[in-house]
């Protein structure tokens, strides 16, 4: 079974240190040399993460000589933004809900003299 675009990107955002990449990548494009100097691990072990970014849509990588330049694609970020917005609204309208369950409370205690 093929899995949707949305959880290969949730898979690849899952890794802390693929999430810290991305971050990087963000500033601008860079090579792997440079992307794995902050972390404690070997070339080829970025490598890997880097490929699991890439199978996602997250980055894209070229060759420019000997220059191999890695770059962030943002659309499958656009596309995670959107799916957890209709969960935004769900929580913010729950915390409305519950405002107004306080006010509501707030004003029973006011009639009935309660002071804490």
């Amino acid at each position: 079974m093929r899995q949707d675009n949305l959880s290969n990107t949730f898979a690849a955002l899952a890794d802390p240190t693929r999430r810290a990449i991305l971050a990087r990548l963000a500033s601008g494009e860079t090579s792997v040399t440079e992307l794995a100097q902050p972390f404690e691990m070997s070339l080829p072990a970025i490598s890997k993460h880097l490929k699991v970014l890439e199978r996602a849509g997250l980055i894209s990588r070229s060759r420019e000589a000997q220059w191999r330049p890695c770059r962030l694609q943002a659309q499958p970020l656009e596309e995670v933004a959107e799916w957890t917005a209709h969960y935004r609204r769900f929580w913010e309208q729950s915390f409305d809900r519950l405002d107004e369950y306080l006010v509501k409370l707030k004003g029973k205690e006011g009639k009935h003299g309660r002071h804490e």
